[in-house]
């Protein structure tokens, strides 16, 4: 993945709701989690929550899943472990850990 894309993913997490959204879609595992619940466990206005899953999702941090007339979300396993293994590539680089 190129650096611009790490700084998309990092900029998307940079913010409270974000970052909170992720986190509740982390711990719900791959099933995911209706943006109903996820509104109700986060005192989310649907407007506003709409707006923050769509960024998690141009940020390629989450998936979006039609499940008959419902729809869930979850966290992308794959791309997040790239954001950990990016920044945690050059750790203790310059010095010993």
């Amino acid at each position: 993945m190129e650096l611009s894309n790490y700084v998309i993913q990092l900029s998307s997490l940079a913010h409270e709701s974000r970052l909170t959204i992720f986190r509740l879609l982390v711990s719900a595992g791959p099933a995911g989690i209706t943006p109903g619940n996820i509104s109700a466990s986060i005192s989310l206005p649907a407007a506003t929550l709409s707006f923050h899953l769509k960024d998690l999702r141009n940020a390629g941090l989450i998936h979006q899943k039609k499940q008959g007339r419902s729809i869930k979300y979850s966290a992308n396993y794959q791309s997040m472990d790239s954001l950990i293994q990016f920044l945690y590539k050059n750790c203790c680089s310059a010095s010993s850990c």
